[in-house]
């Protein structure tokens, strides 16, 4: 039962302020300290991207003062869904139960470090109880998802071939990859997404994870890559070494599939709302319902800036020309023109009071965080349970709007 020892649950409740005020600082501190202890975590576990713009210690902060707060509010209830997407993200990883030892090491440093004198030992106790409590949590949780793939934390990782790029757009290109021994194929659940590991030009192997876009073939692996422009930052550095440097041929190192959101199964009707190249979770539950020949009622939305820039359409249209019961609706802010076989086209922003959504319906959400909240709100307004709402975000969630 996750809940605080009597001892611990006045000493969080009196500190929990303070420390989520300094929370940020206590997460940056806590990175760089751990880094310059154990340089090779990053290497083949840490986006350095995503540490550089300080968005994975903003998301830490958020996740520890999250889980501090239900176990004050709420116990015994825990943050289940915020736990179970970070353990996904961990298992797909090989994130292995001895190294919650390292991170407990220095995150407590980090916060006797930022909060001084205010540490006592009392502080220090409750506060390493709330860790361990979400640690141990975690561990559990990533025991079984790697009990499930029949892998252990170091066997999660499989060499893959290059057979295709194909270009869907300007700046997405999708790869085919084929496995490279005969080894069986671990079958992934339609929504989830794999880790790449890309040696970049310095040694440093970097992770990336990418939703899987089609139906497992028992050989093959299908997954888009949207060329990352720093816009003023730096350039996103996997995403263009694998649009400029990796060849049909080249061999790459990816973990078996994760994820936690995945399509229900529970036979009621389904919508999907994308933008951008958050369409490829979708995409791939899309070719998932055709290869199960499913008769769901299925309701696609995607907004774009043209048609052009839509990616995986032409394979998304045909997919849904497979599917009896579906309608594809599509938002254009640049260009309205289309020649895909669309129910219906609109210009601008999507806007979900231009279409009529099926009741009883699971929806899945999938773009840039301005789109999620929109769309989410906008359903939340129509009546629609949260519990009914699931949402992918490519990279750490600083969201965390599903947390309960």
């Amino acid at each position: 039962m996750t809940v605080l020892s009597d001892k611990a649950r006045p000493i969080v409740q009196n500190t929990l302020p303070v420390v989520a005020d300094h929370i940020a600082e206590i997460a940056n501190r806590f990175y760089a300290h751990m880094f310059a202890e154990h340089p090779e975590f990053q290497d083949g576990m840490f986006n350095r991207g995503n540490q550089a713009e300080g968005s994975q210690p903003k998301a830490l902060a958020g996740s520890v003062a999250v889980f501090a707060t239900r176990l004050l509010s709420h116990p015994p209830r825990i943050p289940e869904r915020l736990l179970t997407r970070i353990a996904h993200k961990h298992a797909s990883l090989g994130i292995r139960p001895d190294q919650y030892d390292i991170v407990r090491e220095h995150l407590m440093w980090a916060i006797g470090d930022v909060l001084g004198d205010a540490v006592t030992p009392d502080v220090a106790a409750a506060w390493d109880e709330v860790y361990w409590l979400m640690a141990y949590a975690l561990i559990h949780q990533e025991r079984g998802l790697y009990s499930a793939r029949g892998v252990t934390p170091d066997r999660v990782w499989r060499q893959w071939r290059v057979a295709a790029k194909e270009w869907e757009t300007d700046d997405v290109v999708s790869f085919v990859m084929r496995r490279v021994d005969d080894r069986p194929v671990k079958t992934s659940l339609p929504g989830q997404y794999v880790t790449l590991l890309a040696t970049m030009p310095d040694g440093v192997r970097q992770p990336r994870q990418y939703s899987l876009t089609r139906a497992d073939d028992g050989e093959h692996r299908y997954f888009a890559v949207k060329r990352v422009h720093g816009g003023g930052r730096p350039d996103g550095e996997v995403s263009n070494l694998l649009h400029d440097s990796v060849k049909v041929g080249d061999e790459l190192t990816m973990s078996v599939p994760y994820g936690d959101v995945v399509l229900d199964d529970s036979g009621r009707p389904v919508v999907f709302a994308s933008a951008g190249i958050g369409v490829t979770p979708m995409a791939g539950m899309l070719s998932h319902l055709v290869a199960a020949g499913s008769h769901l009622h299925v309701t696609m939305l995607h907004a774009d800036a043209a048609e052009s820039t839509f990616p995986l359409r032409a394979q998304i249209a045909g997919d849904l020309a497979r599917l009896p019961k579906s309608s594809l609706y599509v938002w254009y802010e640049q260009d309205q023109r289309t020649v895909l076989p669309v129910t219906g086209v609109f210009s601008g922003a999507m806007n979900l009071d231009q279409v009529d959504l099926p009741e009883d319906a699971v929806h899945y959400l999938c773009g840039p965080l301005p789109f999620l909240q929109s769309i989410r709100s906008a359903l939340i307004d129509r009546g629609v349970p949260p519990r009914d709402i699931q949402y992918e975000v490519f990279g750490p969630d600083l969201w965390q709007a599903d947390a309960d």
